[in-house]
């Protein structure tokens, strides 16, 4: 096992080169779960030390026709070639403002790049530079699924006056499903904004993907009672819930999470308080509620950054989300003098958003220098213009 260790003195443990380890870091591939992970192409070695060299000749010979979008979890080694970065809504909303590209370069994931395909001209075209770097989360909703839930709450008289709520990680086929029912779409810092305009509209919410950012902002910051709340899960007849139930709840949660927020647990926030005096635990909404209550400061990634640079130097931090951005954060902010650890002991890396890797951005960038388009992102025009509609009554939110 490999240990990194910081100026704060927090032992960043990266796991061992197991199979299974290679995997959660984005490195080996599982064909029986994964997507595209094949290149159509030579992809280079990652022990190539002309990598870099490579990626910035591809990049400068396509000046301004690419347009290359870093996520906040990405590595350090991508963000160093991303010409914004941001969190999955910002960054397709910069692609949009972007029309004279030519190509999008999304160094995210699938639904990320789908939101940007939505929201860009018919002129530009987006590229992911290796499919496999999909979403957990967005997964556990399909299409299917959701129009079996919406013919349950039909059957059960309560569909007329439901508002489906849909979480920005979710695929384009769900975006589409709440636009074309009335809904909206949200993001982690307009999920309060969005249910209160959804329950302006009816009395009850379906919310879609992701279970804890819907039952956190109905219970945190709504005050509704966790009571109110129930659990649908796509995988048992009915959802799990009798027509009673669903008559009684004001939030219907779908069975959905992320792999990495859903991790950390009511003891990793008690560890980490008797490890360090006077630390501040700082979560996103999307960790499980038990774990949101007993932190200081929650919020989106955005707000997490924003609440660090903020802090006066000599403050301790404890943050709960991916890795990447909390090493990056701790690396940055170590000159302040302020103490950011990871809130969790064990890896906590997106692995889908860490497919994203060097090998794959310089194979990406060098076939479009070379007039090639690959792993184009292209949304079905009738799915994209019901999840623009549901989109759009996002940015229109008071």
């Amino acid at each position: 096992m490999r240990v990194v260790t910081t100026a704060q003195s927090l032992d960043f443990q990266d796991p061992a080169p197991s199979p299974l380890a290679l995997l959660l870091l984005g490195r080996e591939s599982d064909p029986r779960s994964e997507r595209g992970v094949e290149c159509p192409g030579d992809l280079p070695a990652p022990s190539d030390p002309d990598l870099v060299e490579r990626a910035r000749a591809a990049k400068a010979k396509l000046g301004d026709r690419v347009f290359v979008l870093g996520h906040h979890y990405q590595r350090d080694e991508v963000i160093e070639f991303a010409d914004v970065t941001g969190d999955s809504f910002k960054l397709a909303r910069d692609a949009a403002a972007r029309p004279d590209a030519e190509y999008i370069v999304f160094c995210g994931v699938h639904f990320m790049a789908e939101s940007a395909d939505i929201l860009t001209t018919d002129a530009q075209q987006v590229v992911l530079p290796d499919l496999a770097a999909g979403c957990s989360m967005a997964d556990m909703a399909t299409a299917e699924q959701v129009a079996e839930c919406w013919d349950v709450l039909t059957e059960a008289g309560v569909a007329e006056t439901t508002v489906p709520v849909s979480y920005m990680n979710s695929s384009a086929d769900i975006k589409a499903f709440t636009g074309k029912h009335g809904g909206t779409i949200c993001t982690s810092s307009n999920a309060e904004r969005a249910l209160n305009w959804a329950f302006e509209q009816g009395e009850k919410v379906l919310f879609l993907p992701d279970q804890h950012l819907g039952r956190n902002t109905a219970v945190r910051d709504l005050g509704m009672s966790l009571d109110d709340c129930v659990l649908y899960n796509p995988h048992k007849p009915n959802g799990g819930l009798t027509a009673e139930e669903l008559r009684g709840a004001k939030m219907i949660l779908w069975r959905g999470h992320c792999s990495v927020h859903g991790r950390f647990s009511l003891d990793s926030v008690r560890e980490v308080r008797e490890r360090i005096p006077g630390v501040n635990v700082l979560v996103h909404p999307e960790c499980k509620h038990e774990v949101v209550a007993a932190a200081d400061y929650v919020g989106s990634t955005e707000y997490i950054i924003k609440t660090l640079e903020a802090a006066p130097a000599g403050s301790k931090w404890a943050i709960g989300t991916e890795l990447n951005l909390v090493r990056r954060l701790a690396n940055r902010f170590a000159a302040d003098g302020k103490e950011i650890v990871f809130l969790d002991r064990t890896v906590c890396f997106c692995s889908t958003m860490n497919r994203i890797d060097l090998p794959h951005l310089v194979w990406a960038l060098e076939s479009l220098a070379e007039g090639k388009v690959v792993n184009r992102i292209e949304v079905d025009p009738e799915v994209a213009a019901f999840s623009k509609l549901a989109l759009e009554r996002m940015l229109a939110l008071p």
